[in-house]
């Protein structure tokens, strides 16, 4: 007997090394893929240069707009990104007059323009300006050719030849017997008056060429012009492209240049990777070989991560990357809040393999509530963000699905294999960071912080809380927030310089400098003309790279619009979800703390003059999903010592609320820690592109563990005191609902 035990006993460490040895080897492995995976992943304006144009859709003819017209512009505008040769364009459709394009790493900006906004439509008229044919009859592709002088011109293939006769016959008896060929003739502007003597050149002129009709002829046109080679060939591109169907209006563009984005890449990378060692470092620390399994997990949550993304063919932007961050801190949240409800048990004398067990199990609920609420956010986000807010919610929507894969079921079954084994079973310290002299057997969880009374200091609490909220925004409101053009409309400019600035004739309305640039603020929508010669003129000043972002009125209305759809959607998703896991009273002390939560951010960018823009809103409900994931761990512990104390009386509630909010308490605080780490990291070291997004997150976050200690659980414990106090009806008692369970998983 002795022997057999003996061997089980040696057969359990080979176990234990192996399985150490096969983690370490998906550390490792896990690390080496991620390096191509993130080599070829697709980066986005902020991170790699680049323009970006939203325009709104007209129709040519004054009718309204159609579905059609708006879908065969898109199918044009495909055809002209493809002329460009960029990789990875985004060309989407919004609000079904308006198209948003993408083009990172693109190098001439104003060619992209000309290239992707002209509607391309061909017209023949005479030297009065009277319309004789337009497009319709020419047949086959545009070319390159040469005229009799050998030089560059453009062939065009004539498929109505019996029109083209009639109508070169009609001309060749006319006093003044010329064709002219235009590129997008405008009514209002153009003369061949005016233009003849600019004709054929395409830098300064729409009219392309001008021929001497002396007979009638139905054979190929030859466009003779003053063309370099390089012009000809664009002007067969554009033609070929086909003819837009509606007129694009320039209503905001942003342009980055290379470097500036590269720049941006480097620091966010650095301040990711310190931000994830550290965290990596803590749980180790704190939990010692559970720690080490939980950080493996995170390795691979992160490798997988990138590697959705980059299947799905993802744009990785600034704000992308602090959502992944993010998402290890609500992964590693995950961890901890398992790895506490094992402690728990151990600390009342339960065996390793059975504490395992039950904390998996208690944990379960609290975890997948949580996440759920934050992915609520993050669809919403995905619906009514645009651009780099749209990349923001796709990869925390990717992190969510991969936190209750990766790390409630893999790292849970993982950590319980371990349990099992028996190796640890003397060793508690070494598997979780619990010391022997905290074990005491005993019934029932032990309660820590008994010193700590929340619900008595709240009559202190509240009333300050209130008075802060209350100065706050009157003071914001008095002294103005500071908005930036995406709310205010005009133009942004970001310069890597902190010298002194001078635009010329623009006005400067705003200025703010960080320790290596200066943000500019004007309120004109400059034109791309302007803004072509503005970013030369910084350029050959400064020798610097610059970022200009324009927002006109329109768009400035739709950003404030979903802004406020985005808040109100949110909140009434979250209340529906908890009423539906929790009760009613739970859902509407939840939404009370996150309005806080809220509020505090925003007051504290109003008291500092923080810039306020589109990405901030992305803040303020990354915060709002964030916060409920730590109020609802808090409301679960309540559900649960509800039920089991079996409460019916008010007088009850105040000790069912300080101790529940004990026994969360340290996984708050832990929690909360692990995830502002990457924050600060991102403060300190990352790109000033998004140093205002997270600098609302950190603000959040510690609002967010205040108000789940304070804030929820005082409401509630109000309305649950009321709704006790009511007199008791003769209906089917409703009973606190208990915990989801997943066979193999908790139960």
């Amino acid at each position: 007997m002795k022997k057999k035990k003996q061997e089980k006993t040696k057969n359990n460490k080979l176990r234990v090394i192996l399985g150490t040895f096969i983690t370490l080897i998906v550390l490792i492995g896990s690390a080496y893929l991620s390096i191509p995976i993130f080599k070829n992943i697709n980066y986005g304006l902020d991170l790699q240069g680049g323009f970006e144009v939203l325009y709104e859709i007209e129709p040519l003819d004054g009718n309204k707009l159609t579905s059609d017209m708006v879908y065969n512009t898109y199918k044009a505008i495909l055809k002209r990104v493809d002329i460009l040769g960029v990789n990875e364009p985004e060309i989407a459709i919004e609000d079904n007059n308006k198209i948003r394009i993408a083009l990172a790493g693109i190098k001439n900006k104003e060619e992209a323009r000309e290239v992707i906004s002209s509607t391309a439509v061909l017209s023949f008229r005479d030297y009065n300006d009277n319309l004789l044919m337009t497009s319709d009859v020419l047949g086959g592709e545009a070319k390159v050719t040469t005229d009799q002088y050998g030089h560059p011109a453009v062939s065009l293939s004539i498929k109505d030849t019996d029109k083209f006769y009639n109508v070169t016959n009609k001309v060749k008896d006319m006093n003044n017997n010329v064709i002219v060929i235009w590129l997008d003739y405008d009514e209002n502007n153009d003369s061949f008056s005016k233009e003849k003597d600019k004709c054929g050149s395409l830098s300064t002129s729409r009219c392309l060429s001008a021929a001497r009709v002396d007979r009638a002829f139905a054979g190929d046109v030859i466009i003779q012009g003053n063309f370099t080679t390089e012009e000809a060939t664009s002007l067969v591109e554009l033609i070929n492209s086909g003819s837009l169907p509606t007129k694009l209006n320039e209503i905001s563009s942003r342009t980055v240049e290379a470097t500036y984005g590269e720049a941006a890449l480097n620091k966010t990378l650095v301040a990711g990777i310190i931000g994830i060692i550290l965290v990596l470092l803590i749980m180790i620390l704190m939990y010692h070989f559970s720690g080490f399994i939980a950080g493996t997990a995170l390795v691979v949550y992160t490798m997988l991560s990138f590697l959705v993304f980059y299947l799905i063919e993802g744009t990785l932007t600034l704000p992308g990357i602090a959502a992944m961050l993010l998402g290890i801190g609500m992964a590693v949240d995950a961890s901890v809040i398992s790895f506490e409800r094992i402690k728990d048990q151990l600390k009342i004398g339960k065996p390793l393999k059975e504490a395992v067990a039950i904390g998996n199990k208690e944990s379960l609920s609290s975890i997948l509530d949580a996440n759920i609420t934050t992915m609520i956010v993050a669809v919403i986000l995905f619906i009514l963000g645009q651009s780099s807010v749209k990349g923001f919610a796709t990869m925390l929507i990717i992190n969510i699905l991969l936190t209750i894969i990766v790390l409630v079921f893999i790292s849970k079954a993982v950590v319980a294999l371990f349990a099992g084994s028996g190796v640890f079973d003397n060793k508690v310290n070494l598997f979780i960071g619990l010391s022997k002299k905290k074990i005491i057997p005993a019934k029932e969880v032990r309660i820590p912080f008994k010193k700590l009374d929340f619900v008595k200091s709240r009559k202190i609490v509240l009333p300050l809380v209130l008075l802060v909220l209350v100065g706050g925004i009157t003071y914001s409101l008095v002294t103005h927030f500071n908005f930036a053009v995406d709310f205010t409309g005009g133009t942004s400019i970001t310069i890597n310089t902190t010298d002194d600035i001078s635009l010329g004739d623009y006005t400067i309305n705003k200025i703010d400098r960080t320790k290596d640039s200066t943000n500019i603020v004007i309120n004109e929508k400059l034109t791309k003309e302007e803004i072509e010669a503005l970013s030369n003129k910084l350029e050959e000043e400064y020798h610097t790279t610059s970022n200009i972002y324009v927002v006109s009125d329109m768009v400035k209305k739709q950003l404030i619009k979903n802004a406020i759809m985005a808040v109100i959607i949110s909140l009434i998703g979250i209340i529906i979800y908890v009423s539906f896991r929790f009760r009613f009273n739970y859902a509407i002390s939840g939404i009370v703390a996150l309005i806080h939560d809220a509020l505090i951010t925003i007051i504290f960018f109003g008291v500092f003059k923080l810039q306020i823009d589109s990405v901030f809103i992305a803040a303020i409900l990354t915060i709002i999903g964030y916060s409920i994931n730590d109020t609802i761990v808090t409301f679960d512990m309540i559900r649960r010592n509800y039920n089991e104390r079996k409460i019916k009386n008010k007088d009850d509630l105040p000790e069912l609320v300080n101790d529940s909010v004990r026994l969360t308490f340290f996984r708050s605080l832990m929690t909360t820690a692990t995830t502002i780490v990457p924050i600060i990291c991102l403060i300190v070291l990352g790109s000033h592109e998004i140093l205002n997004f997270n600098i609302a997150l950190l603000v959040g976050f510690i609002a967010g563990v205040f108000s789940s200690i304070y804030i929820s659980n005082s409401l509630w414990l109000m309305l649950e005191s009321k709704r006790l106090s009511k007199p008791k009806k003769e209906v089917k008692k409703k009973v606190e609902k208990e915990e989801m369970q997943i066979k193999g998983i908790n139960c």
